[in-house]
């Protein structure tokens, strides 16, 4: 007997109906000597702690680092689980030969590998159904080509290590800060929940909003002039300083403005590419405020409804045995789209290498519609459908004609510049007529013919301004943030090169951002995604720079994908993990107080000194404003407690109140949190501290 075993229940239907498999058991579909069955996503996780020594049970300083020798593994404790996984168990042992029809991606292989290690079934043969949609065609062709399941070893390989090393890093380091840090806020104990990838996501969050905390807006005058209803710019650096800009403005006041060159290019704008997950989860949340959570689970909903073809990709190409399909995808999409794919010459479509190129489809193509007809869906579902849709279509319009003209005009030798641009052909841009196009509103305006030479009376004016703080993250932003490790790039190429470095991967991002939202660290404010006072404090917590890098976690990520082409042993990469862990717990665990000094300065680093109210920084007289006062409040921090703060760095970096520098945590909500400081010999017992 053959058996089949899909990921979800929905699929598992999809499949037996196409295959002619009718007979409906209790968690399997049979005939023609075949049995499809299915999971609930995972079924089989690693075991916890207290399984490999009952006294893991116990959370202790004393038991960390624990590194099992071979991990092991036990059903999730979920309604229905042990039922079913019976029923995948019985029909594996009868089987000759087993086929994975799980996702085909990396935790797709992981949760049909883990099933088949917990049924002690390895042995047998195993075939691959690798599926890019869902719609019968698709199914029929996959199930003719079905691979060797070994060609997938190093997909698992890959899939085990994420799985592992997430557990070796969250469960050390999250037992060693809760046990060490966990009297922190409140009577009880706090749990403070650590992980590879999430932690320094969280610590972009603090840090950005951090940075708009401390910001101070500087004023700036720029200095312009209108000539013939024209706003030129003064091709200059804007100034700091007003008399500058003054002493320019009167120098032109009264003199005649003169055009010195006037020149004019045409410019092309491409059509936008296909969309891998990422990029469609940010067009979302940008354009309608979708979390990337409801983004992915839309899409699956239409990838399982045989509407679009796998969600959980990071490519956004096509490979070239995709093209004889294209034209008949568009051919079926007039049914919903006549008018637009009207204007496209389906024999003859522009296959450029921004829609072909097969080095850069790995496991799965961009995300495109199936051609199928959408029924009855969601709103969410037709927000998502409509965006892939009209994206795809896009891709094959002509491109956006401009013409981009730039005058240069003088006044008493000071050089200004205005720019103007005139769109001659939109291409693609009539499928977006709501979306903002790539530039720069200042070179919106109209202008007239300009003759080299020409001169006439201009009106010249300052305009004062003020520097701007970065932006809180939104999710488009922090997806964007995360595919490139940490930066943050707008430029397509740019960014597709840092995808290997990425944080996370495409089908887990959006469960970071839930996970810290559900654990409270961060929050929502309408689209923005900020800190709340358990996130800042956690990473303020956090000594070792590594556990919140977004550099490190690329790196990780980087080699995983490294195990998935064969080019990294994975022991290779788990012995770096544990060395990783070991050495994290051995110098979190050496830090002591020093008895013979206060700290450093959280500003400059140089050494804290006392004075007779306060302790400030040793290089006051060179400018350094640190000081931070013992006295809030009523109460008084000890000598020991300010040695912690300074030389622990329990808090983050300082952050002005009433325009003086202080060491503290600021709630977001403007109200006071309790803080449990260690005491000076390093053991459990505490000393309460409220700050402002």
């Amino acid at each position: 007997m053959k058996v089949v075993i899909a990921e979800k229940p929905s699929v598992a239907r999809d499949i037996a109906e196409v295959l002619n498999i009718t007979t409906k058991r209790k968690g399997y579909i049979e005939g023609r000597g075949c049995a499809v069955t299915w999971a609930f996503g995972h079924l089989v996780t690693l075991q916890e702690p207290g399984a490999y020594d009952p006294a893991l049970k116990r959370w202790s300083l004393d038991t960390l680092p624990f590194v099992p020798d071979e991990f092991q593994l036990t059903l999730i404790k979920n309604h229905g689980v042990a039922e079913q996984f019976q029923v995948i168990k019985t029909l594996l042992e009868q089987a000759e030969e087993i086929v994975c029809a799980t996702d085909a991606g990396r935790e797709g292989e992981l949760i049909f590998r883990y099933i088949l290690a917990l049924c002690n079934c390895e042995d047998k043969p195993i075939r691959r159904l690798w599926l890019n949609s869902l719609t019968p065609d698709a199914i029929q062709t996959a199930f003719k080509d079905l691979k060797d399941g070994h060609d997938y070893d190093a997909l698992y390989a890959a899939a085990r290590c994420r799985s592992e090393s997430d557990w070796i890093v969250g469960l050390n380091a999250t037992r060693y800060y809760t046990v060490r840090h966990g009297q922190i806020g409140g009577s009880d104990r706090v749990l403070w929940s650590i992980g590879r990838v999430q932690t320094p996501v969280l610590a972009m969050i603090v840090e950005r909003d951090d940075t708009i905390l401390q910001f101070r807006p500087q004023p700036f005058w720029e200095l312009a002039t209108r000539y013939r209803e024209v706003v030129f710019k003064y091709s200059g650096q804007r100034f700091e300083q007003p008399e500058k800009a003054q002493n320019l403005l009167e120098k032109i006041t009264g003199q005649p403005f003169v055009i010195t060159t006037s020149a004019g290019k045409k410019s092309k704008e491409q059509p936008p590419q296909l969309f891998d997950l990422t990029t469609l989860q940010r067009e979302i949340n940008k354009q309608h405020g979708l979390s990337a959570a409801d983004t992915l689970a839309a899409t699956q909903n239409l990838y399982e409804a045989k509407l679009v073809t796998y969600p959980r990709t990071d490519s956004r190409y096509l490979s070239r045995d995709m093209k004889p399909r294209v034209p008949k995808i568009l051919e079926q999409l007039k049914a919903i789209r006549a008018e637009q794919i009207a204007l496209l010459n389906l024999a003859k479509l522009p296959f450029t290498t921004r829609i072909i190129d097969d080095k850069k489809v790995t496991d799965h193509h961009a995300v495109i519609p199936t051609g199928v007809r959408p029924r009855a869906i969601g709103a969410n579902e037709q927000l998502v459908y409509d965006a892939i849709t009209t994206q795809f279509i896009a891709a094959f319009y002509p491109v956006c004609l401009k013409n981009v003209t730039t005058v240069d005009g003088v006044s008493a030798k000071v050089k200004f510049q205005a720019k103007g641009t005139q769109i001659v052909e939109p291409g693609w841009t009539v499928l977006f007529p709501k979306k903002k196009m790539s530039q720069d509103a200042a070179d919106d305006q109209a202008l007239p013919a300009f003759a080299k030479g020409e001169t006439g009376p201009h009106e010249p004016f300052l305009r004062e301004g003020k520097t701007k703080p970065p932006g809180h993250f939104t999710e488009n932003s922090l997806l964007g943030a995360m595919e490139a490790a940490g930066k943050f790039v707008e430029d397509d190429t740019l960014r597709e090169a840092l995808k290997e470095r990425g944080i996370g991967t495409p089908a887990t991002r959006a469960a970071i951002i839930e996970t810290l939202l559900r654990r409270n660290y961060i929050q929502r404010e309408k689209k923005q995604l900020r800190t709340t006072d358990m996130g800042r404090c956690l990473i303020a917590l956090i000594m070792d720079p590594l556990l919140k890098s977004p550099e490190m976690t690329g790196e990780w990520e980087e080699k995983l994908k490294q195990i998935e082409r064969s080019q990294l042993a994975p022991d290779t990469f788990m012995a770096g993990i544990d060395d990783y862990i070991r050495t994290l717990i051995q110098n979190s665990s050496a830090r002591r107080l020093d008895p013979g000094r206060w700290g450093s300065c959280p500003l400059c680093g140089k050494e804290v000194i006392k004075g007779n109210r306060a302790y400030g920084c040793s290089g006051w007289q060179e400018g350094c404003p640190f000081v931070l006062e013992p006295e809030c409040k009523g109460l008084t921090l000890t000598a020991r407690q300010v040695q912690a703060l300074l030389q622990l760095h329990i808090l983050p970096h300082p952050v002005r109140i009433d325009d003086e520098p202080r060491l503290l945590i600021l709630s977001t909500q403007g109200q006071p949190m309790d803080l449990r400081l260690p005491s000076a010999n390093g053991q459990k017992k505490v000393e309460k501290v409220e700050r402002p």
